[in-house]
């Protein structure tokens, strides 16, 4: 144990938090009820963000009936209280727990996802618990923590007098730059925060407009009661690593050779994998010839199924390596300028790169004045739904690694309407399992050969489709969540 976590730990206000617990394991069910309207869409928010088959660990677990509707394939829940995890171990005896305080927890093992939930307000030493929680971090960790807002600090307390909901014995009211920044100082990087609660009611109904809509409107989120925010271990830089480039192309046969000259080496090695699509100008003919001709490896799929996200999929589904990118082949994003998202990538400082058309100035022709409105729109949109900024939602330019697009793929069924080319289900997926997007600045040119196959109007009724449904799977379904409770509020 370190002499930090040892100094933390070394005090007698931590018997007064234990004394509470042992003594509110014997009581608990009579104030689930109670307070339901604030775990179930906690609960539905925690749930939403971890993935069924991780592996868990909650720190501050109580019975352990979070930890337990989260399904991992492997859980340990943590409390202070010896009854707590009495109870713990007799309701679930298929998850581990273990009596320990957060500063000075050393398991010897690392997790997928690591869950503080509303342990903030108690423990006495909040870096050093963040601290520990980095020592049981692997590089694609998540922690999710959330934690009371200050400005329901009167209203709760004026309720436990009520005997409304229990007179826990809180001590931190961390402000949400306070909590960031001791994220921050354990080495710890924010990937997104969120506020959420803005009426604590057991109707579904009143949840989904009160909770799921009113409570992330600008003017009212400042009077949530909940702040949570998702974290991972601050950037580590990856071995050399092989590209796998994906091009889904259909009456490109003018780019092609250019493709094939202008996309540089990057990494271990760098292959391309044209994914042809139903042209009728010669293109797959002019494939065939580069991967007779070239001295490099050169893939040719060719498929019937429409649409670019279908080509995409079947490239990904080929890859041999470890980064796979995006690069659209009418070049009007230039090739050359895939290295700064191998470096984004193989850095570590970003999990979904997403190139931006929006920064620099535009060749003229580039893109028409409502393309370039629409994307601007729902670039905004999209950045609100995700809780991260994402500049340029449409550029065709994304990268990612393989690991991680496996894990998209596997959720599949919760990421709305099919989409056409395939840019919402990858930041929707990537919001998801808490991926920290990054956006690359680019220059966009003109055509140089062919028109584009974008429908502009009908795809923009799919957008929008899109936007409503990410919205709806994000912030309205958990804040209406329905079912058992968690312990702590």
């Amino acid at each position: 144990m370190s002499e930090l976590a040892s100094a933390a730990v070394d005090i007698a206000e931590y018997d007064a938090i234990i004394s509470f617990f042992d003594d509110f394991a014997e009581e608990e069910d009579t104030w689930i009820q109670k307070t339901s309207g604030y775990h179930l869409p906690l609960t539905g928010i925690a749930t939403s963000f971890v993935p069924e088959g991780q592996r868990v660990l909650e720190v501050g677990c109580g019975r352990g009936d979070l930890l337990a509707q989260l399904r991992p394939s492997y859980g340990v829940g943590v409390d202070v209280s010896a009854r707590m995890i009495e109870t713990a171990r007799r309701r679930h005896p298929d998850l581990t727990f273990v009596i320990a305080r957060g500063e000075e927890l050393e398991l010897g093992e690392t997790f997928d996802y690591i869950v503080l939930w509303d342990l903030v307000p108690y423990v006495y030493d909040i870096h050093a618990v963040f601290t520990a929680v980095v020592r049981h971090c692997h590089p694609r960790t998540r922690i999710l923590i959330s934690t009371y807002s200050n400005a329901w600090r009167p209203l709760l307390t004026g309720a436990a007098r009520l005997g409304l909901r229990p007179m826990h014995p809180l001590r931190n009211w961390v402000a949400p730059r306070d909590l960031a920044n001791l994220v921050d100082l354990a080495g710890l990087e924010v990937v997104t925060e969120r506020k959420e609660v803005l009426a604590p009611t057991r109707s579904r109904t009143l949840a989904r407009i009160l909770n799921g809509l009113i409570a992330h409107m600008p003017m009212f989120r400042s009077l949530d009661m909940s702040h949570w925010l998702i974290a991972r271990p601050a950037a580590v830089s990856n071995a050399d690593l092989g590209v796998s480039v994906i091009i889904p192309c259909r009456n490109e046969a003018g780019s092609i050779a250019d493709i094939v000259r202008r996309v540089p080496e990057m990494g271990r090695e760098t292959e391309l994998i044209f994914v042809e699509n139903g042209s009728t100008d010669g293109t797959r003919a002019c494939i065939e010839e580069q991967v007779a001709a070239a001295d490099r490896p050169i893939v040719l799929i060719v498929r019937e199924a429409a649409g670019k996200w279908s080509a995409v999929q079947a490239g990904f589904a080929a890859a041999r390596h470890e980064v796979l990118m995006i690069l659209d082949a009418d070049l009007t994003v230039i090739p050359e300028d895939l290295p700064k998202f191998y470096e984004a990538i193989a850095t570590g400082r970003g999990e979904l790169i997403n190139g931006s058309r929006l920064v620099y100035g535009m060749e003229s022709g580039a893109m028409r004045f409502l393309n370039l409105v629409g994307n601007k729109l729902f670039a905004g949109i999209m950045s609100f739904v995700l809780g991260q900024y994402v500049k340029d939602t449409l550029c065709g330019t994304k990268v990612l690694l393989r690991d991680d697009w496996e894990r998209i793929r596997q959720l599949r069924s919760q990421l709305g309407p099919d989409d056409p080319f395939g840019d919402y289900h990858l930041l929707l997926g990537a919001a998801l399992l808490g991926l920290k997007v990054l956006n690359i600045p680019l220059r966009y040119g003109a055509r140089t050969y062919g028109r584009s196959n974008m429908q502009r109007f009908s795809y923009g009724g799919t957008l929008a489709r899109l936007a409503i449904a990410g919205y709806q799977r994000l912030w309205v379904e958990p804040a209406s969540m329905v079912g058992p409770a968690h312990r702590k509020a």
